[in-house]
Parts: C-alpha cells; structure tokens; sequence
C-alpha cells in the first residue's frame, strides 16, 4: 500500500501521460519531481508546480542523489533509442542503489511489442513478435527494466499502453485543421485508452503492488481508425470525409505512419480489471470522445 505519509514520484519524462498523473497525484496531496528534454518544456512543466530538470538521454541528471532519494515511485516514460533505453543506462545503477527505499517503479511500454497478430486476441503472456524496429527498442527494454527487478528487487512494473488520446491529443484536432482522412482496411482494428483511464491504472497499481508484473493497458472495443474520425465528426456536426482504400492512402504515408498499419490484434485488457480492479471511466472512444467535447464546453 502506499505510504501515505510522504508520497512522492519522480518521473522520468513528464510528458503527455505522466503529467496527467502528476496533477492527479497532486490533488490528492503528493509531491511529483521530474524530468523534460528543454528549457521551454521545463518552464510550462514548472508553471504546473513541479519541479523539473533537464534530461537529454545522454548526460546525469544534476543533484541526482537529492532528486532520487525524496521517491518513493518512479515513472518511466522515456523511450528507448539505437543504443538502448537512456534511463537504465544513465541512472540504472543509481535506481539500484535506492531499490530498498522504493515502493513501486512503473515503466509505459507500448502494446506494439505484440506484432501483427492479423486481427487475434493478445494477453500479457502472448509472444512478443515486434514488427519494426522501434518495437523491438521497446521489448528490449522491458526486459531491461524487468532484469533489473530480478538482479536487483526494484519494484519494476510494465504497462503496455495502446494508441493514446485525451483532450488536446484526439480525433477532433485532425477534424478542425481540415486534416482528417478515413482510410478503409476492412478487418483492421486500433487499440487505444484515453489517458485519464491511463491514470487510473497506474494510481491502481500503485496501490496493488506486484513487482515485475506486466499490464495491457487498453478500452473494451478495438474499433477502426475511419470509425472513431466519423464519430468525431458526427459529434462536431460536420460530414465526415470519404472512405480512402487502404492501398491509395498507403502510397502516400510516411513511413511511422505506415509502420502503425502494418500491426493487427486485439488486445485483452482483462488484468487491470480483475487484478488491480479497474472500472474504466471510458469503456470505448464514444465515450472519451463526448468526455472531451463536454469538457471543451464548460471552459
């Protein structure tokens, strides 16, 4: 359970996700210190009332002891490059020396480690069978953060998150530039959670503590990319753009964009509910969608 005493995460990478936990954190009376890559994201970061410093992947962090010794928990959500994941690699050895004084480690993955499953279901014990490279950095690193559960009991926990959206990060920013496409693949599907649910699951786990387990972490419909713009636009009243078969549309994609397409499956989501007793605020995009639209309104 957590110490309700003196709570206080450090988060490498307060970025999308980590920062939505931050100010949650916050609220309920925690101290979150952190890290970003430059100067002007550490003056919107610090605005927010936390402390945060400098984190290039390359160089310690200043202070390192004072920042790491205040934690209690430690996010990770820093992703891993060419070499290696940066964290682990700068300040592995730091982690492991305050592994006694730590009471839970999280470290955001990505549900790509699973592949192309061509529409089958996955669960936390599937085979990893990454399809391009950036997938492969991430299982490559899960197991580095899990290796260091093993040789060295840091409270490690993996979350393999699907495609994130919330407010400011979804599909009605496409729909307003005038930028949205519907690209037509029958039988594809998308994972993805809105990053309040992505909260949730982590103030869980930290709660439930299980060092060296791994989390899907997803909503209860997969659904097709073109489905949830239409529902975007039904939501903003405007016509939706018309379906683009998935060959003419791939002829003009950026590799990252096309590398997202080439992955089909189901993810089951199945543990966070039954072992860290999540109820998801928003079970499907419709949903967070009208979450985020009525949220726009009342500001």
């Amino acid at each position: 359970m957590i110490d309700v005493l003196s709570p206080h995460l450090f988060c490498f990478g307060l970025g999308y996700s980590a920062l939505a936990l931050a100010r949650f954190l916050m609220a309920e009376g925690w101290t979150v210190t952190g890290t970003c890559r430059s100067g002007d994201a550490r003056s919107q970061i610090e605005n927010a009332d936390i402390e945060a410093v400098i984190f290039d992947g390359t160089r310690p962090l200043d202070n390192v002891e004072r920042l790491l010794s205040a934690a209690t928990f430690v996010l990770s959500s820093v992703p891993p490059d060419a070499s290696g994941d940066p964290v682990l690699a700068v300040h592995g050895q730091d982690l492991e020396r305050i592994a006694g004084d730590l009471q839970w480690v999280g470290y955001l993955s990505t549900t790509g480690v699973y592949g192309d499953t061509g529409g089958a279901t996955v669960d936390e014990s599937s085979p990893l069978k990454p399809s391009s490279n950036r997938s492969r950095r991430r299982v490559e690193a899960e197991q580095a953060w899990l290796r260091l559960h093993r040789n060295a009991g840091v409270p490690v926990h993996i979350f393999r998150l699907a495609g994130i959206y919330g407010p400011g990060r979804s599909a009605f920013e496409q729909v307003r530039l005038g930028a949205a496409t519907r690209i037509d693949k029958p039988g594809h599907r998308f994972s993805r959670i809105h990053v309040a649910d992505i909260v949730g699951v982590l103030y869980a786990a930290m709660q439930r503590l299980n060092p060296g387990a791994i989390y899907n972490v997803c909503d209860d419909e997969p659904a097709a990319a073109s489905e949830v713009t239409a529902f975007a636009c039904e939501l903003l009243g405007v016509e939706p753009p018309s379906l683009v078969p998935f060959d003419i549309a791939a002829e003009e994609m950026l590799p990252m964009a096309l590398s997202f397409w080439k992955d089909n499956r189901i993810v089951d989501n199945s543990r966070i509910k039954c072992d860290l007793g999540v109820s998801l605020l928003y079970p499907t995009y419709r949903e967070g969608l009208r979450a985020i639209l009525d949220c726009e309104s009342e500001e």
